[in-house]
């Protein structure tokens, strides 16, 4: 958990006042006062508030006691918090611009271990998707798996097992999200914006697809 000491470096990175960052974070002056002296013990949501506000001044918090400015076109997230933020960068990307998603090494089961909110997600996709031509999403899960929770909206193939990898990838205009689970805290997601990573992964994507199964009973069965 970050520090009362690092909450007020990040502050003075951005020359901040305790005003601007309980706005931000949707807290009060005092709240931010307390946090700072050490008086209160924040709650985690509390905390993820505040780091979501400062991360969207480009400010990240290190190991030590440290805090910097966001290595530009890199985005790490953490945990929970940091994978429904993910999706919502998504979603924000696709509602803007559509395109071609392209999606590797699924589980749906451990996706939705780590989700929050996923039936809300599931419903904005599917009605974006109706709402956008311009908008598709391939995903391949490994040959067998019939767990098909996004198929409101997505087409699925069943990729050979000797080929599948456990660890996801996410490609969407010129952004490429790689997701591991076995991090800890998991998930961890680190989100590129790069349009050669792209480009390479979509184009080992195409091939794979290509070469992938039409899995079996989508629409049918789905196993959340």
């Amino acid at each position: 958990m970050i520090s009362g000491r690092q909450i007020r470096a990040a502050r003075a990175l951005l020359d901040m006042s305790q005003e601007a960052l309980a706005k931000s974070a949707g807290l009060t002056p005092q709240a931010i006062r307390k946090i700072e002296d050490g008086s209160v013990q924040p709650r985690e949501g509390t905390i993820a508030d505040i780091m979501r506000a400062f991360n969207n001044q480009g400010v990240e918090f290190t190991d030590n006691n440290g805090v910097r400015f966001k290595p530009q076109n890199i985005e790490v997230l953490e945990n929970r918090d940091g994978f429904s933020r993910f999706y919502e960068i998504l979603f924000e990307h696709l509602s803007e611009h559509g395109g071609d998603v392209c999606v590797s090494g699924v589980n749906e089961r451990l996706f939705a271990k780590y989700r929050t909110n996923a039936e809300v997600h599931r419903e904005k996709m599917a009605e974006l998707v109706k709402n956008r031509s311009d908008l598709t999403m391939r995903i391949l899960i490994e040959d067998g798996d019939q767990n098909y929770t996004a198929a409101s909206y997505a087409q699925y193939r069943w990729q050979q097992k000797e080929y599948f990898s456990p660890t996801s990838f996410y490609v969407f205009g010129d952004h490429l999200g790689l997701i591991s689970f076995s991090h800890d805290p998991a998930p961890l997601v680190v989100l590129i914006k790069s349009s050669p990573f792209a480009e390479a992964y979509r184009q080992s994507f195409n091939f794979a697809w290509s070469n992938a199964k039409e899995a079996e009973n989508v629409g049918r069965r789905v196993v959340r």
